[in-house]
């Protein structure tokens, strides 16, 4: 069966509801508003562990509403045209099991809220391989809820797929930007295509064939515009912003200055700013050196920017057209020698050479190596949400464990190198295993932002510091709940994705752990008390993926809150072999697309 897709079109769409954000929204506040959610108790039983528990109010300026979590589609549902979650290949045919049985992700990740017109949209993506992406129209009900009417597959066959989206956020000028995590290693392709077991599955995209795939086309950011009331979309792949394992790309309110971070061990963070305001297509990208001044807690730094270059993702598209392979790119040694440079990211230790003529190319199709060449910091662990504090004009970044490339020639604590041999150990703070969020100050707008190379940095919104500002802390206890929880259940495990709530001092941050907590949380976090709220539980072997929020869609706003595949994870009791055969049903293990809320309008 043939996907009836979504067709691109070039007719602009004006936006009639209130939308979710505008660059006005951004300025600093007038009016402080008190929030307070009811907390959620940790869950203790069997029954507590299998369901999604979410907070039952909100208090805005001592005024109450009775909220709740609200489900508005799950992976497998059919919906008008589509099932949501079902996979498709280059041609449009559906991608089917073993056993013959349609294939469905239950990796929803996530999903943003797009009004076009009088219409609602709602474009979610999902974290697989192949990956998929889906628009769904929205109804909203006078009480605010949300009612899934009909749901698409987005053809991405013009940019050869989608691979691992991760999270996303919402640009200023009301697009999709996406994600696509742990890019393969173009390096470790063998001749008859195949990588490893994590690659082979996209093969399914070319009906199975891994030599039809290219792996310079996946690890971008994609843009998804939706462009009228009829659904018609424009996709795109911004080939300008480099190739790592994308986790968030978070427009700022200049709407061209991008922060950029990259998922997995010994990576980097980076900051794009664009040529035109709203328009990703061509800028100059910059990788972050971390200057340190203090190992205390989750460690403190000054930020130096790195130049890595201007290009348009026409330029690159152009190299990769050209099925360029890493051999074309560089010469490799095994040891040092003349001419080449030793460098240390997720890729491991390798001494490097880029040939004559590729280095534009480089830093886009090799942009963590290239930034390692040229003296960034590659020593990130599990980089994942950014969002902004317009308030106090802070940008605020998760990283999910503090680990081996951000220990001092240590892994986990003990003595081991492998994670700075051959490069520059920056990073040199204490292991957390569970987590913490950092707290990224700007320079002010007078201020001369100077890269490394001496050129200004056409951007008021660049970071010139980072400190960690909420740390997890290991569970010390001994009981039963303590063999199931390795992270104090009164704090934050393996923190993931953020929003802000402008004007609230409240900061959401979503977990993603295994055997720190057996049920992930997603917080509220009041930054000047310094205190944690529990405002969602999670069943078992799931994530809490990408909370976003939205002050005023229609009259609402919305706390967007996705529950990733339920069942599907294990936890400090439970391998992830045995974690589906705790589930009741299949049903269960269909993923969450939903909100918490309706929500009160905050308003200035």
């Amino acid at each position: 069966m043939r996907n009836k897709v979504i067709t691109a079109s070039v007719v602009a769409a004006s936006v009639l509801f209130t939308a979710c954000a505008s660059k006005s929204d951004m300025t600093n506040s007038t009016v402080e508003h008190n929030i307070k959610f009811n907390e959620v108790p940790v869950p203790t039983t069997d029954n507590q562990k299998r369901k999604i528990i979410a907070t039952n109010q909100i208090t805005v300026d001592g005024r109450n509403t009775n909220i709740s979590y609200n489900t508005i589609i799950r992976s497998g549902d059919k919906v008008g045209d589509g099932i949501f979650g079902l996979l498709y290949d280059k041609n449009g045919n559906h991608i089917r099991q073993k056993d013959g049985s349609l294939r469905i992700s239950n990796s929803n990740d996530f999903a943003s809220l797009l009004p076009v017109g009088n219409k609602l949209f709602m474009v979610s993506h999902f974290e697989s391989r192949p990956a998929a992406m889906y628009l769904t129209e929205l109804k909203q009900e006078s009480n605010g809820k949300l009612k899934a009417v009909n749901t698409k597959n987005i053809d991405f066959s013009k940019v050869n797929g989608l691979w691992v989206p991760c999270a996303g956020s919402v640009t200023p000028w009301h697009t999709h930007l996406g994600s696509e995590e742990y890019e393969p290693d173009a390096r470790k392709i063998a001749s008859d295509g195949s990588l490893d077991d994590y690659y082979a599955p996209m093969a399914d995209y070319y009906n199975k064939d891994l030599k039809a795939l290219n792996v310079y086309d996946y690890g971008w950011v994609p843009e998804i515009s939706v462009l009228n009331e009829k659904g018609d979309v424009k996709v795109e792949k911004h080939y300008s912003m480099g190739r790592f394992a994308h986790e968030l790309a978070y427009v700022m309110p200049d709407e061209k200055t991008v922060y950029l971070s990259d998922d997995g061990t010994n990576v980097a963070l980076y900051m794009y700013v664009a040529d035109k305001p709203k328009d990703l297509s061509s800028g100059t990208l910059y990788a972050a050196k971390w200057k340190q001044k203090s190992n205390i807690k989750a460690g403190s730094a000054n930020i130096k920017w790195i130049n890595l270059g201007h290009l348009s993702d026409e330029y690159v598209k152009a190299g990769l057209d050209q099925k360029l392979t890493f051999d074309d790119l560089f010469e490799v040694s095994d040891s040092p020698k003349e001419g080449f440079s030793s460098i240390n990211t997720t890729m491991g230790h390798e001494y490097l050479k880029i040939k004559p003529g590729m280095e534009k190319l480089v830093s886009r199709m090799e942009t963590r190596r290239y930034a390692a060449i040229k003296g960034a910091t590659t020593e990130f662990r599990k980089m994942e949400g950014i969002t902004y504090n317009p308030n106090e004009n802070k940008v605020y970044l998760s990283i999910s464990e503090i680990a081996k490339g951000m220990e001092d020639n240590m892994k986990k604590g003990k003595v081991n190198s492998k994670y700075d041999d051959g490069g520059n150990n920056d990073i040199r703070v204490k292991y957390n295993r569970c987590g913490a969020v950092y707290e990224l100050s700007l320079a002010g707008t007078d201020a001369i932002k100077y890269s490394n190379d001496g050129s200004d940095i056409k951007s008021s919104y660049v970071v010139e510091s980072m400190k960690g500002l909420i740390a997890g802390m290991e569970n010390k206890k001994t009981d039963e709940m303590a063999k199931a929880n390795k992270c104090s259940l009164d704090g934050l495990a393996n923190p993931d994705n953020l929003t802000y709530i402008p004007n609230t001092n409240t900061l959401i941050i979503g977990e993603d752990t295994g055997s720190g907590h057996q049920n992930d949380f997603i917080w509220s976090y009041n930054i000047k008390q310094n205190k944690l709220t529990r405002i969602l539980t999670s069943p078992y072997g799931s994530e809490t993926t990408s909370p976003y929020y939205y002050n005023n869609i229609g009259g609402h706003g919305y706390l967007m809150a996705v529950i990733q595949h339920p069942y599907g994870e294990g936890d400090a009791l439970t391998s992830e072999t045995n974690m589906p055969k705790n589930a009741n049903s299949v049903g269960d293990m269909k993923a969450y697309t939903g909100f918490i809320g309706p929500l009160p309008v905050i308003s200035k």
